[in-house]
């Protein structure tokens, strides 16, 4: 009788490694002995202790202690304005805990007439991170506790974000190196708890990306309770749904985060109607916000004596300007002559909206972190990026230092210089749009395609075939020209 081999092992996929895909890390690495070996085989052979998840988390570890190290200052000398502002070591958690009632036992929509300017489930964590500060009253000790509290969640759910931006890169996990040493998390990772909505959105498209579509969905519902961006990346879901034809993958992920946001949302309406509905009234009713272009418009608008639009006007033109920028993407969704990329049309709503909302918090540069290391993983443009969006945050801090302070003149910077970062940080988001778009339309440009890669973040939409495409431009061509070349 003969016997039967044993069946072989599944064969594990090469690593993809940053020093010989990236030529600006290949630079780098010539002080260490340049890059790794073409003959070596990462993915394939065990590298010990040290695993690309667990380089990744010391990284990501590192990178948290330096933002805790930028905000010494206030760490030991209280968050005081002009100081905070000077020391560019503001935080909204100290600010919170003493004028939200956060320190005196105030729990966000649970308590008799609180108001609260975020989103429920922000709430919610704002006001259970309370409970876990000992003591009682507003005191220098609970507010540094009370900031120690969130920036050690906060470093947690940005490991979580890390890990989940490498599972679901496949071939590439070093991408997301990208997160975990990220100039932006580390400067604003700690102004606010937007850091959960981002690991949110990352969990979801995890699941996504494995087919887990109800579970993807409730995290992304999560995720917009905690802060209303993720809910963009429907619109990413929806036009890949409509050229692969398959809709009940939308229908499915959409209708599980609507149920989640659901159950998060109704009961704090029943129960505190006037605090749910204080957020919403708050977001329409608010001037422009600082470092948005409405408000860049607006101090220059004064300074020439050109009309200063209010927020009625403001509503308006941002709205029709996002709508606007989401038929543009539509159409490049739709046209592009290979199907884009998840990461890739989230990307482009995600920063459309930034660039069009009227209010542009500091923090708010950490939604486009982890979407950017999925759509267009490139080493010399996001440090570029990140580099301008350091030059903004250091200019917003000066600026308040002597709008909110009058604070000391020597410190200041006046209003053109401000305006002047604002653009940058704008032109940054545009052009990295822009590059994006070039590798819709050219994949050969893009990184993660040229590594024999369809969609990786895809989930149902991977691999599928095309089911409607404008062919305005020019024709279709094979989802899989490397296949075809094979055939060949």
């Amino acid at each position: 009788m003969q016997e039967t081999k044993p069946p072989a092992p599944p064969r594990r996929a090469r690593l993809v490694v940053p020093s010989r895909s990236d030529l600006l890390l290949r630079n780098f690495t010539e002080l260490i002995g340049g890059p790794m070996g073409s003959r070596s085989a990462p993915g394939l052979v065990s590298p010990g202790v040290f695993t690309v998840e667990r380089v990744l988390i010391i990284l990501t570890v590192l990178a948290a202690l330096a933002g805790i190290l930028i905000k010494g200052y206030c760490r030991a000398n209280g968050w005081e304005s002009p100081s905070q502002f000077y020391s560019t070591c503001y935080s909204d958690f100290p600010e919170l805990f003493r004028n939200r009632g956060l320190g005196d036992g105030t729990f966000p929509f649970f308590s008799q007439g609180s108001l609260f300017e975020y989103p429920v489930l922000m709430g919610l964590i704002a006001g259970a991170t309370a409970w876990l500060v000992p003591g009682q009253g507003v005191s220098d000790a609970r507010i540094l506790g009370y900031f120690d509290v969130n920036a050690t969640l906060i470093a947690a759910v940005w490991i979580v974000t890390v890990l989940a931006t490498a599972r679901m890169s496949r071939r590439r996990p070093w991408d997301a190196a990208m997160v975990a040493l990220a100039p932006g998390i580390v400067l604003a990772g700690t102004i606010n708890w937007d850091m959960w909505a981002v690991g949110f959105l990352a969990l979801g498209m995890l699941c996504f990306s494995r087919g887990r579509l109800v579970l993807a969905g409730i995290l992304i519902g999560l995720g917009t309770a905690t802060k209303l961006y993720p809910v963009l990346i429907f619109g990413a879901i929806l036009l890949l749904a409509l050229r692969t034809g398959r809709i009940r993958a939308f229908l499915v992920t959409a209708g599980s985060a609507l149920v989640a946001w659901l159950a998060v949302n109704v009961p704090i309406a029943m129960m505190n109607p006037s605090g749910w509905r204080y957020f919403y009234q708050f977001t329409e009713d608010r001037p422009a916000g600082y470092s948005s272009p409405w408000f860049a418009y607006n101090l220059v608008a004064a300074r020439l004596r050109w009309r200063v639009l209010d927020a009625e006007v403001i509503n308006a033109l941002a709205l029709n300007l996002f709508v606007l920028a989401c038929v543009g993407i539509a159409v490049v969704a739709l046209t592009a002559a290979r199907r884009p990329r998840l990461a890739q049309l989230a990307f482009l709503i995600v920063a459309a909206f930034i660039l069009t909302n009227k209010v542009y918090s500091p923090q708010f540069v950490i939604w486009l972190i982890p979407l950017l290391a999925l759509a267009r993983p490139r080493w010399r443009d996001f440090l570029v990026w990140q580099g301008i969006e350091g030059l903004h945050w250091a200019a917003i801090w000066m600026y308040l230092g002597q709008v909110t302070s009058g604070g000391s003149s020597q410190h200041n910077i006046d209003m053109p210089y401000y305006v002047l970062a604002v653009a940058g940080h704008m032109l940054a988001t545009a052009y990295l749009m822009a590059r994006v778009v070039w590798d819709i339309y050219d994949p050969g440009y893009d990184p993660v395609r040229r590594h024999d890669l369809d969609d990786p973040q895809g989930g149902p939409f991977e691999g599928a075939p095309d089911r409607l495409r404008l062919n305005i431009f020019r024709p279709a061509e094979s989802v899989f020209p490397w296949r075809a070349k094979s055939h060949a």
